[in-house]
């Protein structure tokens, strides 16, 4: 029997906080396989759903919508620091393993990439399963190339801790690695939290540190600045509380 592919299916990165024209953001083509898909994987079946409803109005689906299998990617037990079992990634992959498609999709952006996808793209290439990225939109690349900071040598450091002292001292820790590597670093938080996360920068890191924000990334309301924190502390910047962003400094 012949094997499925695992596609990797972009998804836009708007988070419902302003819905975009899918055509504006994903290539048809991309839209063109995930409408044909039966199988998904992701997680929030509720999101993917909505997803595959906008999909839709574009493209026909392969099924009516209520008969779309879409099963949500396995959590670690609550209060277990332990990792889901491999089974439970092996399981998902079921699909594939019979012959079908399967799509993964994210809540937004590229799956797999800062998202808990990755052990489900991991447990397709144990199990001999092919796997295919879709193009589509990266906030952290694209903030990345927005930025004007380095970009030949970077890393992504995902979220800080929230606890006020905790996060200053990783902010510290990671400006001292920017300055011995020549490297940028980028960080995301949740949107809420967001204006807390500037300030912190600020604050924190040395005025001739450049630090970038790129906030709402292919939204009408999107904005990208960057500049010396010097210059962020005498022109404060407001944070919106539901778009998303994605930070990033290199040390001067």
């Amino acid at each position: 029997m012949t094997t499925g592919t695992l596609l990797l299916v972009p998804n836009t990165l708007d988070l419902g906080a302003e819905t975009v024209d899918l055509q504006e953001v994903l290539p048809l083509g991309v839209l063109r396989r995930a409408a044909a898909l039966t199988h998904w994987a992701a997680e929030d079946a509720r999101s993917a759903r909505a997803l595959l409803k906008r999909i839709g109005a574009v493209v026909p689906l392969a099924r009516p919508l209520q008969e779309i299998a879409i099963v949500e990617l396995p959590r670690p037990r609550k209060g277990s620091r332990e990792a889901v079992p491999a089974a439970e990634w092996q399981a998902l992959l079921a699909p594939a393993l019979a012959g079908h498609d399967l799509g993964l999709v994210s809540e937004a952006g590229l799956p797999a990439v800062a998202d808990p996808g990755s052990a489900l793209v991991a447990a397709a290439h144990r199990a001999g399963v092919p796997v295919q990225p879709l193009t589509g939109p990266s906030s952290l690349m694209l903030a990345l190339a927005a930025s004007g900071l380095e970009g030949q040598h970077f890393a992504f450091v995902g979220y800080l801790p929230q606890d006020a002292g905790a996060r200053a001292t990783r902010i510290r820790e990671l400006e001292g690695v920017s300055r011995r590597l020549g490297q940028t670093q980028l960080l995301i938080e949740t949107p809420y939290r967001n204006a807390a996360m500037l300030a912190a920068l600020t604050a924190t890191l040395a005025p001739a540190t450049r630090l970038a924000v790129s906030c709402g990334l292919t939204l009408g309301a999107g904005w990208n600045r960057s500049g010396p924190v010097a210059e962020w502390r005498t022109k404060p910047q407001q944070m919106p509380e539901r778009l998303p962003a994605v930070f990033s400094f290199l040390a001067g």
